[in-house]
């Protein structure tokens, strides 16, 4: 027979040792009315296992004065990261604390200014958090976080461009300025941002991103993902919805056409897999210069 459920281990994660406490043994947690979270953790089954249980129960386990910070922080800040691949956590130097499987823990300094409650949970700040993942080795990556925080509005550029000069000196400042230098508030979605950055690291112009186009008669036709305005030369990502979206896809690329721009689409596979996108960019261009000379 199973036993009843304490009403004050129903609402969150809770240690063996508060199971004790309400009159719970470590036998009786071994049946189907509780889920074992971690080590020596555990929650009632009861309770939604989702990502918010989840942190909850790292959170639990965590120093007072830690934070979650990264691909976590970002998620709790409504960007469209994975939080839990890893969990990851920021802790304040002078804090001891033990690796946990699922966790990434980093050590860095982490004032007051830096940190926030955030759906319950306490976490980096839009600024922290977008800085964090803006100075990581992966320039395109980190660029692609930047361009989500700035898209999304929680932070502006002005506010990474000052945080890039008040922390010379910092680790990783190199990276996140470079990074600060590539990220573009206007992209829409991250592999429009790969795109981006494969043309630019192969030399090419950088494009004008997410532009307004019309024809000779002031009438707007579409809106460009990238532009390169000299050779009036259209790149466009075609996402998982394009083929829903096929007919006005079409309709509009024959108006454009009909306008005098040239356009070039690319699909995930194109730009994940670098099949020869920046060459193709390259030769257009090429092509479109000596038409015009």
């Amino acid at each position: 027979m199973l036993s009843p459920v304490p009403k004050e281990l129903k609402a969150h994660p809770f240690t063996v040792a508060e199971a004790r406490d309400s009159g719970l043994s470590w036998l009786s947690l071994q049946t189907s009315a509780w889920r074992r979270m971690s080590r020596g953790q555990y929650s009632w089954t009861g309770l939604h296992h989702d990502v918010e249980l989840t942190l909850r129960a790292v959170g639990k386990r965590l120093p007072e004065r830690a934070a979650f910070s990264g691909n976590t922080a970002a998620w709790l800040l409504g960007l469209d990261f994975s939080p839990c691949e890893p969990i990851e956590v920021t802790i304040p130097r002078d804090l001891p604390a033990r690796a946990r499987a699922g966790v990434r823990l980093r050590r860095a300094s982490l004032p007051d200014a830096d940190f926030m409650i955030r759906r319950g949970f306490r976490c980096t700040t839009p600024l922290r958090t977008a800085c964090d993942l803006g100075s990581r080795a992966d320039l395109v990556e980190s660029t692609v976080a930047l361009d989500m925080a700035l898209h999304a509005g929680i932070v502006d550029l002005r506010a990474l461009t000052s945080y890039v000069e008040a922390s010379a000196g910092t680790k990783g400042i190199k990276r996140l300025r470079r990074a600060v230098g590539f990220a573009e508030p206007r992209s829409e979605s991250p592999m429009e941002t790969r795109l981006r950055l494969q043309l630019i690291k192969a030399r090419l112009p950088r494009p004008e991103v997410q532009v307004d186009l019309y024809d000779d008669y002031g009438r707007f036709l579409a809106r460009a993902d990238l532009y390169y305005p000299d050779v009036r030369l259209v790149i466009e990502f075609d996402g998982q919805n394009h083929r829903d979206r096929l007919v006005p896809d079409l309709r509009r690329q024959n108006a454009l056409v009909n306008a005098g721009y040239h356009i070039l689409r690319f699909t995930a596979p194109d730009v994940l897999t670098h099949s020869a996108v920046a060459s193709q960019v390259r030769r257009a261009r090429l092509a479109l210069i000596r038409e015009s000379r």
